[in-house]
């Protein structure tokens, strides 16, 4: 059995900023689709669903989605806000510029959607003031002292609140996920999906980040193997 007691500390091929081509479009269409697929993508929504009452519903609400990569949870969020008829500005941020092409080029009939290239970690990232941040399937990619500092500054930022969304760190979630690579061709989905899951949480860790907070946090374990973590401010 694989041995999930600790986060791995092993980098994923998209951690590279640079990466272009048709492998790297390939391989967000694929990762979309399986969190499409298992229920991912809902995750999100349904945090999201837990924070909007608050708004007012003829106010514009601002929302960010961190680590965007081709923008499908945005357009969720977009199809979610025309259905609540609750107006919207839907930002995404990522660091890699090519992805964020191939983000707008799929938007194009979601003129609520906008794309900005910026690498969070950086000394410029200002953390754009708005009502909610989503972060699903992202925070994986740091370390846990990373993760603290982000959340610093993005609470200083946000008016409602997080929706954080992310994997659980299981030997089911793992060979899961390799049983379903048996129908996955794209090298890149298999190696960055099995070390995504060992990059993932345990819930004591993430109630470990929470405790640096005053603001009110909920963890909630959700399928498939996802961890649904909301701060509301």
């Amino acid at each position: 059995m694989i041995n999930t007691k600790q986060r791995s500390d092993r980098s994923e091929i998209m951690d590279d900023f640079a990466l272009t081509g048709e492998v790297l479009k390939n391989t967000l269409d694929q990762i979309a689709t399986i969190n499409k697929l298992l229920g991912g993508n809902n995750v999100t929504l349904n945090g999201i669903k837990k924070i909007l009452p608050k708004q007012p519903d003829k106010k514009t609400v601002v929302i960010v989605d961190l680590g965007c990569g081709n923008g499908d949870m945005l357009r969720a969020v977009a199809r979610l806000c025309k259905k609540r008829k609750q107006p919207c500005k839907l930002i995404g941020i990522d660091a890699n510029e090519y992805t964020l092409k191939y983000a707008r080029d799929l938007s194009k009939e979601y003129p609520e959607i906008s794309y900005i290239n910026q690498d969070i970690l950086s000394d410029n990232f200002d953390g754009l003031s708005c009502d909610i941040i989503l972060s699903t399937l992202f925070f994986h990619h740091f370390t846990t002292t990373e993760i603290e500092n982000v959340i610093t500054v993005l609470l200083k930022k946000v008016q409602l609140g997080i929706v954080i969304n992310d994997l659980h760190r299981h030997p089911v979630a793992y060979y899961l996920f390799k049983l379903i690579c048996i129908f996955i061709k794209n090298p890149m989905v298999k190696n960055d999906g099995l070390v995504s899951i060992l990059r993932g949480f345990k819930k004591k860790e993430l109630q470990q980040i929470a405790t640096q907070f005053e603001e009110r946090s909920n963890i909630k374990w959700k399928w498939a193997f996802r961890y649904q973590w909301i701060i509301k401010k």
